[in-house]
């Protein structure tokens, strides 16, 4: 159990750490802007769901969590 509690924290300080780049504005262009997401703009009112960015960025996190693993 001890192990499992180490990793949740290195984890988290990990998320944490790659918030803090994103929302200082050092993110890619293109992280929420793919061909997919819904984005619906009126009048006085936005709805955005980056959906098919947050399945590639799954898929990434599973490829690499993955490869720690082993």
């Amino acid at each position: 159990m001890r192990d499992l509690g180490k990793f949740i924290a290195v984890i988290g300080v990990i998320i944490t750490l790659l918030g803090l780049v994103m929302w200082s504005g050092f993110a890619p262009k293109w992280l929420g802007r793919l061909p997919g997401d819904i984005r619906i703009e009126r009048e006085h009112s936005a709805f955005y769901f980056p959906i098919v960015t947050c399945i590639i960025l799954s898929i990434l996190l599973s490829l690499l969590l993955s490869i720690f693993r082993r």
